[in-house]
């Protein structure tokens, strides 16, 4: 395996390291076979970072991220969050996930879903209230909050979504693949909606993608996966400044460079994933 090494961590506790994974490993049985999804996996992320996980399907990515996220047990190594061992099926209070798809629920409003968490949580209906609207502002969803989601377009139902996390304020947010069923324009938009959010409440955040361009456009650092069973083979900074407008720096010759560079390394695991 290729060992990655992170940089030399800074004392700043405003650097500190929030998810830290060792030598992580997860293996299946299908059909009597065992089947290796992930491999000696290793890494942190440190607080405010956002780092992307890139890789062909079948990586191992989500796995890591379910892993991290309890919902999976790992079959080797171990997961820290803020220094503790993270066990699977326990929940961690500062950690907010965002699932693939949105996962609204069909007979709550726009509000009532994203409210439904901190009533989860115990908080009384005007906290709700307050906390529902700030929400609902920051993405652009006032005068929709009565409505259910049948009715909302795919980006609105996602920001919905998005905000049913957030709304909670974890301190830490793993998101698997959120705008991936979104078409070109949509997946922009949400790119920037998210991004302000992010700028502005500097969350420490893992995200899953196979878009080499969304992982550009979001991170401070992209780690690359190989083919299974995933292991991590390289790890690319993103140095370009923020805030960021998505659309304009891909017009850059840097931008181009960049994409062109890891685009070559994860072409390799392209073929590999095919078989070729």
């Amino acid at each position: 395996m290729l060992a990655i090494a992170d940089p030399v961590p800074s004392q700043d506790a405003a650097l500190r390291t929030r998810v830290d994974v060792r030598a992580l490993g997860k293996s299946f049985a299908l059909h009597g076979r065992r089947i290796d999804a992930v491999e000696d996996v290793s890494f942190t992320v440190r607080q405010g970072e956002f780092v992307s996980l890139l890789g062909p399907s079948g990586s191992g990515k989500s796995t890591v991220l379910n892993m991290i996220a309890t919902l999976l047990a790992p079959t080797s190594g171990t997961i820290l969050i803020d220094g503790q061992p993270v066990v699977a099926g326990r929940t961690v209070p500062q950690v907010g996930y965002v699932y693939q798809k949105d996962t609204l629920f069909p007979w709550r409003t726009v509000a009532d879903n994203i409210g439904y968490g901190l009533e989860l949580a115990g908080l009384d209906a005007a906290q709700r209230r307050e906390r529902v609207a700030r929400a609902v502002a920051r993405v652009g969803l006032g005068g929709f909050e009565a409505a259910y989601p049948a009715s909302l377009s795919g980006g609105m139902r996602q920001r919905a979504s998005l905000m049913r996390t957030l709304v909670k304020e974890p301190e830490i947010l793993l998101m698997d693949e959120p705008f991936g069923a979104l078409d070109t324009h949509t997946k922009l938009d949400m790119h920037d909606v998210l991004l302000r959010i992010w700028e502005r409440e500097k969350q420490t955040v893992l995200f899953v993608t196979h878009d080499l361009g969304e992982a550009l456009t979001l991170s401070d650092r992209i780690i690359l996966f190989s083919a299974r069973p995933g292991r991590i083979k390289d790890s690319f900074a993103v140095p370009f400044p923020r805030p960021r407008d998505g659309v304009a720096m891909r017009e850059t010759p840097e931008y181009a460079a960049l994409f062109s560079r890891i685009w070559h390394s994860l072409g390799e695991e392209f073929k590999k994933a095919r078989g070729l």
